[in-house]
């Protein structure tokens, strides 16, 4: 896994509103126009959901991790024996909000050429033999005892190593990027790298970030439950040993217990998948 210069196709949003400051000697008008921002992005706070929508939500979370086909009829019947009676509107909205989706093969009936930033999955009969060949990505949804985040991960499927993640508060494809491009300064550029059709993967951003590091773009098919079933497994143990076991009150406490659970994941747990060795030991001895 050489090292090279990474390539980021423009700097996120988020990036440049860090550059906006009441101290600089120009208005914020000056300053958003210069960087081409919109001014009233600077004091966007994104909407919270209720009490009742924010407890639905982590009851379907813990749902979906034991029962990964359940779909929005099913939710709400789940929803309804555990005393919350909600449309299915509602449920599906807030699975959406919560990237729950559910696993079974489903017909294609997407239209050629309709969705131009989609790629073929590429592991299916692929043989994978040392750390870099394949990374995978996803998004998931991190309840706290009041509100919730999104953790992004990025896992080397060979050695099972987390290699880059991040925690933020919104989808925006930048945010993704921005721990794909920390990873890739830490730990060299993959060769492949596997993801679900997201919005935050099928977005110029994302796959053009991708081809100017000369990575091979793969992506899970709809609705397949086994694709990126790695980064899943690492989902379901972060919340079952965790998220779940040691719900947080603020983003600064769930970041830290992110960052020793990862710890903990790579340097001192053994997976059975790997011979029952530590993802860290297979990943930089096979590097070495």
């Amino acid at each position: 896994m050489a090292k090279k210069k990474i390539e980021a196709i423009g700097p996120g949003v988020s990036s440049l509103r860090k550059l906006v400051s009441k101290g600089d000697g120009l208005s914020l008008e000056v300053q958003c126009s210069l960087l081409n921002i919109s001014k009233s992005g600077l004091y966007y706070t994104p909407k919270g959901e209720s009490e009742e929508n924010l407890k639905i939500m982590e009851l379907m979370d813990k749902r979906h991790i034991h029962y990964p086909t359940h779909g929005i009829l099913q939710m709400q019947d789940y929803l309804f024996t555990s005393g919350f009676l909600v449309n299915h509107k509602r449920v599906g909205r807030l699975m959406r909000k919560s990237r729950i989706h559910a696993r079974y093969p489903k017909q294609n009936l997407s239209k050629a050429g309709s969705a131009q930033y989609i790629h073929p999955y590429l592991l299916g009969n692929l043989t994978i033999g040392h750390p870099g060949q394949v990374w995978a990505v996803d998004i998931t949804y991190i309840p706290m005892r009041k509100g919730f985040m999104y953790l992004t991960a990025i896992i080397d499927v060979y050695s099972r190593y987390i290699v880059g993640w991040g925690l933020h508060n919104t989808l925006q494809a930048e945010n993704v990027r921005d721990v794909l491009l920390q990873a890739i300064i830490r730990h060299g550029t993959p060769e492949i790298i596997n993801s679900d059709q997201g919005s935050q993967f099928t977005c110029p951003l994302w796959i053009e970030t991708l081809k100017a590091n000369n990575i091979r773009i793969s992506m899970d098919s709809k609705g397949r439950a086994l694709d990126n079933i790695f980064i899943e497994r690492f989902w379901r143990s972060l919340k079952q040993d965790y998220v779940y076991l040691f719900p947080c009150d603020n983003g600064l406490e769930l970041y830290n217990g992110i960052k020793e659970y990862i710890r903990f994941y790579n340097e001192e747990k053994c997976h059975q998948g790997i011979g029952r060795q530590t993802p860290k030991s297979l990943f930089y001895k096979s590097c070495g």
